[in-house]
């Protein structure tokens, strides 16, 4: 070859792998964020999760993005091993699909309908309108499909380029014996193998094979060696994603190397030793893109039908290969896969799955503070500590995690939850915070002895109730997204505030009476601050939920418009809640 035919072949592999990348991205962002939850939620047979492993990586032109999609999945605890497996196996055939996409920028015709179907007239024609939607439309989407067209011109001109850089090498005696050797199924597996290892993709390995087979020198003989060795090769990148992950984490990843080379082994040992006994004629039959994509495609379904019986045998192999180490102390904020974060819509969901979980927390740290005012046990006490602590681990991790999703591409109602996240995750938190100092003061009654009188242990109790209330509805309102129970909060919490204004004068009263002593009078100030905060903390929330969906974000001045401009309905929930908490 000539230093401008290498130059020309190098820049047609940059263009064809830059093309197959952003043809990838842009199918990704378009379809992505519904096939990623459709994978999760509906792979729940080893059958389905091979049709759906299979749809979604034809769709989204890459197994290795589903396979690292499903080892996180499984990595963050929802989904099974025995699940993952069928989901791999559908992208080890899925993958076939690129080959076949490829195989358009090689139509030609010279008249009739053809000729419309032809590379230049393809490439020209999806080039413009990958430019138009690109440059000119102001939605997202659209532009997002412009990506894809413009990656498919890209790549089909980079596969234009390869294949006229490389036409002359047929003639060549060393490029014919080289591909001879590699009939050599041993050398073909490996040479195949470390190549795509390189690549890291199999559908731009397969497409590069596609390329060298416009010489006319490769035949079936070369050409299935190096198919079954882009099949092992894929694998590397997949196994690259399970650093980091738990011990089914790893075997999720392993499934897909184990799967692949076994399917090889299985389907060369049956191939040639057939040949061996029937001798096959079709071994020297020239290949073209076409019949190399119809190979890799019959050659993968080969592999997945001969490994879907045995998906328990390959559970068992993982299984063994990676060990289980000693379990590590369960971690609230499991969901929060790092994996996710190049999938928006998964990772909101972890996020709002995880957020829910730490309200319920919180919810529940308050409900069992405040039996502890009335019951004391040291257990309940342990508990109470233990929510906390998850409730300020959930708030590291759901910060962290929510601050890296918001540098990631998100749809307006992605960003509206994002942004609903970060601004009531410190008001859980702090929810959780007022648990334990209420906890605390319970145990300051227990060790001390301290006994209220019958009129303050009537008060507490129906500022527990009110609380209880509150926390309740601000919750299911979080959780339901529900803006009407979020709008009932505001009332309750001005409430909550009288009674304990209330209280507070009452309790002076009964000091100055000498009903009440000092020492009673400072663990019940604390209890009521502390139920008086946790009241606040719940408006917070209300607030915030209210004022984003308003696209208005300013929780101090809606509060005050909000508390200065009654409405009806807010002065009716106002007058329902005095009534059922009067002291």
């Amino acid at each position: 070859m000539e230093v401008s035919e290498i130059i020309s072949l190098c820049s047609g592999i940059a263009l064809f792998l830059f093309g197959m990348t952003l043809m990838g991205d842009g199918l990704k962002r378009v379809a992505g964020n519904r096939l990623e939850l459709v994978l999760y939620r509906l792979s729940s047979t080893t059958l389905r999760g091979v049709l759906l492993g299979t749809g979604v990586t034809g769709v989204i032109q890459s197994s290795c993005a589903t396979s690292v999609m499903v080892v996180g999945f499984v990595n963050a605890g929802m989904m099974k091993l025995r699940q993952a497996i069928g989901v791999i196996l559908g992208a080890i055939l899925g993958t076939s699909v690129t080959g076949w996409v490829i195989s358009l920028s090689y139509l030609e015709g010279s008249s009739g309908v053809l000729q419309l179907f032809s590379t230049a007239t393809l490439t020209g024609l999806v080039a413009i309108v990958g430019v138009v939607l690109r440059v000119f439309s102001k939605k997202q989407t659209h532009r997002h499909i412009g990506d894809i067209l413009m990656g498919f011109a890209v790549l089909m001109f980079g596969m234009s380029a390869m294949s006229d850089a490389v036409s002359g090498l047929g003639k060549q005696p060393w490029f014919t014996e080289t591909l001879s050797s590699l009939s050599n199924p041993i050398l073909g597996i490996l040479v195949g193998a470390v190549f795509t290892a390189i690549l890291q993709s199999a559908s731009a390995a397969v497409g590069i094979v596609q390329a060298l087979s416009v010489t006319g020198a490769m035949s079936f003989e070369a050409a299935l060696p190096l198919l079954m060795g882009i099949a092992i090769g894929a694998s590397f990148p997949v196994l690259l994603s399970a650093i980091g992950a738990n011990a089914d984490g790893k075997r999720t990843a392993a499934v897909y190397p184990v799967a692949s080379g076994i399917g090889v082994i299985v389907c060369a040992s049956l191939f040639y030793l057939a040949d061996a006994i029937f001798r096959f004629s079709f071994l020297n039959t020239v290949m073209n893109p076409f019949s190399l994509a119809l190979v890799n495609s019959v050659l993968r379904f080969a592999m997945v039908l001969l490994l879907l019986p045995f998906s328990d045998v390959l559970e068992t192999l993982v299984r063994l290969l990676v060990r289980d180490k000693k379990a590590a102390e369960n971690d609230p904020a499991l969901r929060l896969e790092e994996r996710f974060l190049a999938h928006p819509s998964l990772a909101v969901e972890q996020s709002r799955l995880t957020i829910n979980d730490m309200a319920m927390t919180a919810k529940e740290a308050i409900s069992s503070a405040l039996g502890l005012t009335a019951a004391f046990s040291k257990g309940g006490f342990e508990e109470v500590k233990r929510m906390e602590t998850n409730c300020d681990r959930y708030e590291d991790a759901l910060g962290s995690y929510l601050v890296k999703l918001t540098g990631q591409e998100l749809t307006r109602r992605q960003n509206e939850d994002v942004s609903k996240y970060l601004h009531t995750l410190t008001d859980f938190e702090r929810i959780s915070d007022h648990a334990l100092n209420i906890a605390q003061s319970a145990a300051e009654i227990h060790d001390k002895r301290i006994d209220f009188s019958d009129d303050a242990t009537r008060e507490l109790a129906t500022l527990s109730a009110a609380v209880r209330e509150i926390v309740r509805m601000t919750v299911q309102a979080f959780i339901d997204n529900d803006l009407s129970v979020a709008a009932r909060v505001e009332p309750l919490e001005e409430v909550i505030d009288r009674l304990c204004d209330e209280a507070k004068r009452r309790h002076v009263e009964r000091l100055q009476k000498r009903n009440c002593t000092i020492q009673q009078g400072f663990v019940f100030n604390d209890l009521l601050t502390g139920i008086e905060r946790v009241g606040d903390h719940c408006s917070n929330i209300a607030v915030a939920m209210l004022e984003l969906e308003e696209d208005a974000f300013d929780p101090h001045a809606s509060l005050c418009r909000r508390k200065d401009g009654r409405n009806e309905e807010f002065q009716e929930a106002f007058d329902d809640y005095a009534a059922r908490f009067a002291l």
